[in-house]
């Protein structure tokens, strides 16, 4: 009888994993508990592959026997597409191979585009180096995207909706850089031109008296103008606000130079068109304990040499506002930036978007730069200044715009040559900029949505001191926990077997 239940379970036990196996290709489920919630489709990405007119096919090319931080891409990226397969209802087909085990396959992934990175894998107490693949290509009807490599720690959710998007988007929206008055070049912001180009167009824009911005311009990006602006061309950005439109203004207010050492404000007449509106920058510069460093030469007898000095006027922005334009942002370094105040009235919602820390000035220029200065608590009298901000509202005209502004026009731009590259999350401020304003999919919040990186040097010394006794005392007092119920687990047992009625 007993052997009779015992089968009778078992075959009910695989009659249910059956069953979860064929609904499973329905249905999928994940239980998340990370902080940005990693592991969990966003609704943009549901909203994606729920509206996909055409099928869409892609062929991952990923190496196996990687070392465990690099393996662990293959496996999330392999759990995503599942997630999307069943998510897209029959519309998107993968496949998953490995070049390094057919010479055929190989020739062509590198055909698509994806090329194999150098990795150092550990065998035998030897470092040796090791070829592998982590590239997709993403075909729908005769277009192809390729992600030739996706990095360990990325934001695959965007890399992958992104490509996902720029196949079914078939006229980009326009996004106008404007020029002719100093403005950075295409060339400057290469890194954010390229993020762009996923989802947009971007055109250089000459802005002149007598220019008619286009009327498939959904939104204009001023970035670090240095020449003054004419009434004329005021006009035509107040004339392409009042229909609508949105832009991006990024400007520097004081003009810092390393060479002289000298801050000089700045003035392009921009600062005079956003004050009209509301949007208040002022001719000095905001000073951060928390900062970044410069290199200083300095002498000591004949000899010269060159150290790092901290350099406040090169704030760390790491405090932002629970907003898209900001969200999963870790560390913005803004060199010279300036304080944004707003005294226009609530018609226009005013959102701050990036603050200074707790621990904070503000110097009017000029002046010149002390880099041997001694900075003290003291000098850091103010906190949480505003360096960039959201605007909503009819800021022109009687149609509704958006409007992002920014004290520092540096920010995101690299050299001319595309030989200094950007910090990611600098470039992902300003393309967050750009997608907050143009586009409504949603698809912003997944740019960041990667692992995050918090050194442990730039956390409190509170913070750093409650870490170490806790990574310390936390086993200890697991163990302790776990002796005294079982201490007391063995003694419940002791006394009921010294029951007269035990047995």
């Amino acid at each position: 009888m007993n052997s009779k239940k015992y089968f009778i379970s078992i075959g009910l036990v695989l009659g249910i994993i059956i069953v979860i196996n064929l609904l499973s290709g329905d249905f999928f489920a994940r239980f998340d508990f990370t902080e940005g919630h990693q592991y969990t489709l966003s609704k943009a990405t549901k909203d994606l592959l729920h509206n996909l007119q055409e099928p869409v096919t892609i062929k991952a090319y990923f190496s196996q026997d990687l070392p465990p931080n690099v393996a662990s891409v293959r496996r999330d990226f392999k759990d995503m597409l599942i997630e999307y397969a069943a998510r897209s209802h029959g519309k998107l087909m993968y496949e998953i191979v490995n070049p390094n085990e057919d010479e055929k396959i190989e020739k062509e992934a590198m055909q698509d585009g994806v090329r194999p990175v150098l990795i150092n894998v550990r065998e035998k107490d030897q470092v040796k180096q090791q070829k592998a693949y982590l590239g997709a290509v993403l075909k729908m009807g005769d277009r192809k995207e390729v992600i030739p490599f996706m990095q360990p720690g990325a934001p695959l959710e965007y890399a992958l909706s992104s490509a996902i998007k720029k196949l079914s988007v078939v006229n980009k929206p326009l996004i106008g850089l404007i020029q002719g008055q100093g403005e950075a070049t295409p060339e400057e912001m290469s890194q954010a031109k390229a993020e762009l180009e996923v989802l947009y167009r971007v055109q250089p824009l000459q802005l002149t008296d007598s220019t008619k911005i286009p009327a498939n311009i959904k939104t204009l990006a001023l970035i670090r103008p240095t020449d003054t602006l004419t009434q004329g061309e005021l006009n035509a950005l107040d004339r392409f606000v009042a229909r609508g439109g949105n832009i991006l203004v990024a400007i520097n207010r004081v003009k810092g130079d390393f060479k002289t050492f000298y801050a000089s404000p700045q003035n392009t007449m921009v600062e005079k068109w956003l004050a009209q509106k509301g949007i208040v920058i002022d001719p000095s510069l905001v000073a951060d304990a928390k900062c970044g460093s410069i290199s200083v030469q300095q002498q000591q007898g004949v000899f010269r040499y060159v150290t790092q000095v901290q350099f406040p006027f090169l704030p760390i922005v790491s405090k932002f506002a629970d907003h898209p334009v900001v969200k999963g942002l870790e560390g913005v370094i803004m060199p010279f930036v300036s304080p944004i105040r707003y005294t226009g009235d609530s018609a226009v919602q005013f959102t701050p978007l990036a603050f200074s820390s707790e621990r904070s000035a503000v110097q009017k220029a000029p002046f010149m730069f002390n880099v041997e200065k001694r900075w003290t608590k003291a000098d850091f009298n103010q906190k949480n200044l505003v360096l960039a901000a959201a605007l909503k509202g009819k800021i022109a005209g009687d149609s509704i715009a958006k409007m992002v502004v920014i004290g520092n026009g540096d920010f995101a731009l690299g050299a001319k040559d595309g030989r200094r590259q950007v910090q990611a999350d600098n470039v992902s401020l300003l393309v967050n900029s750009i997608d907050w304003l143009s586009d409504d999919t949603g698809l912003i919040s997944l740019r960041t949505k990667g692992v995050t990186n918090r050194p442990i040097d730039e956390l409190e010394d509170s913070t750093k001191l409650l870490l170490k006794y806790l990574n310390f005392l936390l086993p200890i007092l697991l163990i302790v926990i776990y002796g005294l119920f079982r201490m007391q687990r063995n003694k419940r047992i002791r006394i009921k077997r010294m029951e007269e009625n035990y047995g």
